[in-house]
């Protein structure tokens, strides 16, 4: 077996997880890490014993032996420059969402990787998780027939919205909605979005913050299909980072309802009164086995690298999401619909 040499640039709570998946991987070689706050560094390097560890990311980015670089910075405005500087390294890039600010920048990284002849895949984790994949292959093999319409409901507590809102100024739509934007979008391609209209709701996050509590998104496909996506982070704090969600997917021979509100598995205490483990959507570890989709998108990605296999996330449909959540964002200040030009629909890459 190819093994490849991996540096992790930012190890929170997404990129440790990413960490940790890497360093038990057979795929991986030599794992390299980088993280600005120390305890967390030390934290991380325990687990999972990198070759090296630092705060200096660019000594990963310079270091030759390396093959691959997982970017997991926060804020976001940090994902588009250490990208940048990580493929004229010539490394290939797994970058967490939002891929940029601008479309400008997201089509001058896709440009680059290109250029370079490296692997770019964005974090959209969900297409991993086994039900919304179970979504895709009943639309792929007709057993709900042509889609007719779809509805996406995601909700996550305060607890996670403030923490968002309070380090960078993206809407729920860049930085919630768009995980379940791309979903959607997946599963209905080649078709392409043409029109969208959204509405938010500013009652609680607004003066702390100057943010939406949610948003709710309608968007008509170029073949007459239609989806409702709501997404909101103002769920009461009952549990830190608990997510709800909930799909139905209707066609004209069928219909697909998918429950993955995590409410599945709770344990109640005198001390803490009622929690929802594994309820995350990034998802988390279990001594021996990992609950959520987090784990499986990064060996997946590891593999792709190793073996040459193109990842399933292309970093131009990630374009397009960001296209389509730009104009979402645009028809809410606007309180108009907004029509997307999209010349050519991104290639879809089957597992």
């Amino acid at each position: 077996m190819k093994q490849i040499n991996v540096g992790i640039i930012g190890t929170g709570w997404c990129g440790g997880i990413r960490a940790v998946a890497s360093a038990a991987s057979p795929w991986v070689g030599e794992l390299h890490i980088a993280e600005i706050q120390k305890e967390r560094l030390k934290e991380v390097a325990l687990m999972t014993h990198p070759v090296t560890a630092t705060a200096d990311y660019h000594l990963i980015i310079e270091n030759e032996s390396v093959d691959a670089v997982m970017i997991s910075t926060t804020p976001e405005p940090t994902h588009y420059p250490i990208a940048r500087e990580a493929m004229l390294a010539g490394k290939h890039v797994f970058l967490e969402k939002p891929m940029a600010l601008e479309l400008s920048e997201a089509d001058e990284l896709i440009a680059l990787a290109r250029e370079k002849n490296v692997f770019f895949t964005i974090g959209y984790s969900q297409r991993f998780n086994p039900k919304f994949a179970y979504v895709k292959r009943s639309l792929e093999d007709g057993t709900i027939g042509e889609p007719v319409s779809a509805l996406v409901s995601r909700h996550i507590t305060r607890n996670l919205g403030k923490k968002i809102s309070g380090r960078v100024k993206l809407s729920p739509a860049a930085m919630e909605a768009t995980h379940d934007i791309d979903f959607v979008l997946w599963c209905l391609a080649p078709r392409k979005p043409i029109r969208v209209y959204a509405q938010e709701v500013k009652k609680i996050m607004k003066a702390q913050y100057n943010a939406p509590d949610c948003v709710w998104i309608v968007v008509t496909m170029d073949d007459g299909t239609a989806f409702t996506i709501g997404a909101g982070w103002v769920l009461p704090p009952a549990y830190p980072n608990f997510s709800s969600t909930w799909i139905e997917f209707v066609g004209t021979e069928g219909a697909v309802m998918v429950d993955d509100t995590h409410r599945d598995v709770y344990v109640t205490t005198m001390k803490d009164g009622i929690r929802f483990p594994i309820s995350s959507m990034p998802g988390e570890k279990v001594d021996h086995v990992y609950a959520g989709p987090m784990e499986a998108e990064t060996l997946h990605f590891l593999e792709c690298v190793a073996t040459g296999k193109r990842p399933l996330v292309t970093a131009e449909h990630a374009r397009m999401v960001m296209q389509l959540y730009k104009a979402v964002d645009e028809s809410a200040e606007t309180n108009q619909s907004v029509e997307l030009k999209i010349t050519d629909a991104p290639s879809l890459v089957s597992i």
